[in-house]
């Protein structure tokens, strides 16, 4: 008579006993707690309000900017209109949320995974917070790529392209500022592509073979998604769509960690005997 598999023991869940109106509760108070932060995030941008203007919104304007030099990109100067009454206090306010959100970003994500993780069976804070930490570096990772690398080259393309030479560029404020935090928040979502596939792992959700198996879907993908975010010239899609493949690369590793974790985390609880 075969042995029975030892009971998987299982880890202590500090919401059994809350009913739905309960987590309804939490999940306010949760959100509120991330929206204090993203408003804590906008104060620091508002103390620092010159230079996340004059240097970080309308820097790139200036062909002295130290990221031409950088990349060594031959920059010219872009010509910004205010074409809108409102036009400057728009942009003014609008960049000073948008910092703000992003620096108050941590802590709303913080905020989110804990009211999250105790349905993920995880009650280590420590977790928590490194699990944060792990979602957070690469939305920042996302946000710097396409500030310094994405940015940089589109606005330039942009500023030189002319299909006669009696047409000047001189560009809208508000249609500047929205493309620019538009390409910088993209690329700061599109980075989260190893956070997903590793959580979508670790539930079983998916599997390092099903990406091999569509890398060649994702290639194209990649590319596609650089054709959408950069201007149509190939030296900036190429710069934007080998990031994306190493991206893809690293979604399929940590896939591949997660996987084995999973594996490992149902032997101890099954019981390596449940073969035999």
């Amino acid at each position: 008579m075969e042995k029975d598999p030892p009971e998987a023991e299982m880890p202590e869940d500090r919401t059994e006993n809350m009913s739905f109106l309960d987590h309804l509760e939490e999940l306010r108070w949760r959100i509120l707690k991330g929206l204090l932060g993203l408003a804590g995030g906008i104060v620091v941008a508002i103390i620092f309000a010159d230079f996340f203007v004059n240097t970080v919104m309308l820097g790139p304007t200036q062909s002295s900017y130290f990221i031409y030099d950088f990349l060594h990109i031959d920059a010219v100067d872009l010509t910004l209109q205010s074409r809108k009454l409102p036009g400057q206090f728009f942009t003014y306010w609008g960049t000073l949320i948008v910092v703000g959100g992003i620096i108050g970003s941590p802590v709303f994500f913080y905020q989110m995974w804990a009211f999250i993780e105790p349905a993920l069976e995880t009650k280590e804070k420590w977790k928590s917070r490194l699990n944060t930490l792990f979602i957070t570096s690469f939305f920042l990772l996302g946000i710097a790529f396409g500030y310094f690398i994405l940015v940089p080259f589109a606005l330039q393309f942009f500023t030189k392209f002319q299909i006669s030479d009696v047409i000047h560029n001189d560009f809208d404020i508000n249609l500047y500022f929205s493309s620019v935090a538009m390409w910088v928040l993209s690329c700061g979502v599109i980075f989260q592509l190893p956070v997903v596939s590793y959580f979508l792992s670790k539930f079983g959700l998916l599997t390092p073979q099903f990406l091999r198996d569509y890398r060649r879907h994702a290639i194209v993908i990649c590319f596609i998604l650089a054709a959408f975010l950069t201007p149509p010239d190939p030296v900036s899609q190429f710069l934007i769509a080998v990031p994306l493949l190493l991206l893809f690369q690293l979604a399929v590793w940590l896939s591949k960690v997660a996987a084995q974790k999973r594996q490992r985390e149902l032997e101890e609880a099954l019981g390596s005997d449940i073969g035999e």
